[in-house]
């Protein structure tokens, strides 16, 4: 155990891991751990310090490490490619270890791909019942949109969505499947939610990716001196919170999505259509947030963690339920009012002004969204009215 224990050391992996893998020669994670175990054909999970290692183990992890096994088994993943992290939801990470080290995808480059086309069935979320129904989707790099088909024989779509207003993001728990999967759209202006997920987590992860595969495509012929890193950085990320519900207040609860820099807000997390928008700009443009309320604000203050966001016509004052959830709205509105408005940004501003309509008061502002979001959150506010 002496021998194992001094082996972490050169690798520096930061979370000081107690398991790994004596197959694939890799430290692995607490949470990744469990995923590993249920491939027992691919990667045999150990504890780093219970379990016995026999010399030929240790020095097989020596020959290998996560350095030496990612070049082997991460050589040719595509650009617009999701990587989950730990803190990702289980069917983004599981997916990720099968197709690395189960399917191998990504150990030879195979030949390049010609327009991307996906067709295939979704359970689609109804949005007056909620009722789940399989419907047929069809993702066309060619066109550069997403169709969906209330029957599977029917000619024309029910809807037809651009792909430079679309973002997809897993919500699991929001959702109540494992994969589900939230697709967001602007139509007409406004934000709407289509909630879908599939039986097979390797289905919906395609999915996901190829939705990100058709917008790597469109933003590189829209942007053709943008580097492929600069593209790839400019696809979707995500972060989600769920907060508990609170009624008869002067602040009312409403569920909040920041996708770059549009604010939008639901009654309910599961709407289609938002209640209202309001647009984000840049510090140069006279937006800023700030931690706290105004002082004298007045209300019934439940959630004690405020935040105030202001724009050149007003100031929203909003409250979350923890410290650490304040911490990270503070830190999603400070990274996109700190970024440069582009000149599209710039260009695509709509001379209307979108409101919020429990506020009664215009909100700024709102630009056809950029093509992609580098910032998306989610989560319950709690906003004066």
């Amino acid at each position: 155990h002496g021998n194992l224990l001094l082996l972490v050391i050169p690798f520096l992996i930061p979370s000081d891991p107690d398991w790994a893998s004596s197959t694939l020669g890799i430290f692995i994670c607490l949470s990744c751990s469990g995923i590993h175990r249920n491939i027992p054909s691919i990667s045999k999970v150990k504890s780093l310090k219970m379990d016995h290692w026999d010399d030929a183990q240790v020095q097989f992890l020596a020959r290998h490490g996560n350095a030496v096994t990612k070049g082997i088994y991460e050589a040719h993943i595509p650009i617009y490619y999701y990587q989950p992290t730990y803190n990702d939801c289980h069917v983004l990470r599981e997916q990720w270890i099968r197709a690395k080290y189960e399917r191998r995808e990504f150990t030879d480059s195979g030949p390049t791909p010609g327009s991307r086309t996906l067709e295939g069935i979704l359970w689609k979320r109804g949005r007056d019942n909620g009722q789940f129904l399989p419907r047929k989707f069809l993702l066309s790099e060619r066109e550069g949109c997403l169709k969906y088909f209330t029957k599977q024989d029917a000619k024309e779509p029910k809807i037809n969505i651009k792909i430079d207003v679309i973002n997809a993001t897993f919500q699991p728990v929001k959702i109540g499947n494992p994969n589900g999967l939230q697709i967001t759209y602007l139509k007409d202006n406004k934000t709407r939610n289509i909630f879908v997920y599939h039986e097979s987590g390797k289905e919906v992860v395609d999915w996901f990716n190829a939705i990100r595969s058709v917008q790597f495509h469109y933003l590189k012929v829209a942007f053709p001196i943008a580097s492929d890193n600069e593209v790839r950085q400019a696809l979707s990320a995500y972060m989600c919170h769920l907060f508990p519900s609170q009624q008869k207040e002067a602040f009312k609860k409403r569920w909040f999505t920041l996708d770059h820099r549009r604010l939008t807000y639901f009654k309910d997390p599961l709407d289609a259509f938002a209640k209202g928008e309001v647009f984000v700009g840049s510090r140069d443009n006279g937006y800023s947030v700030q931690k706290g309320l105004p002082t004298g604000t007045q209300g019934n203050f439940s959630w004690h963690y405020g935040l105030t966001i202001v724009t050149p016509d007003r100031e929203y004052l909003f409250t979350c339920e923890t410290e650490t959830d304040q911490l990270d709205w503070i830190s999603a509105f400070t990274s996109v009012i700190n970024q440069a408005m582009t000149p599209q940004e710039y260009a695509s501003k709509c001379l209307d002004a979108v409101f919020f309509p429990s506020c009664c008061s215009s909100s700024g502002y709102c630009p056809n969204a950029p093509p992609f979001s580098f910032t998306t959150v989610e989560a319950y506010f709690k906003f004066k009215s």
